[in-house]
């Protein structure tokens, strides 16, 4: 997995449509993205990992 899950779909021909963040139950920051190409639309959930380097992220089709 990649520690840049964003750039990498930029560089795929996605669009940043909308961006938010917000803390979840362990207080952890997650950056949440809607990205659209064409029709289509994906919410990227990124977040850093609990332990170790590098960020966690999953991506949905919407």
């Amino acid at each position: 997995m990649s520690d840049k899950p964003l750039s990498d779909l930029v560089k795929q021909g996605w669009e940043i449509v909308d961006y938010s963040v917000g803390t979840d139950s362990s207080g952890t920051q997650t950056h949440c993205f809607v990205v659209r190409r064409q029709a289509q639309h994906k919410v990227l959930t990124v977040r850093k990992k609990m332990l170790g380097e590098g960020v966690v992220s999953s991506e949905m089709e919407v």
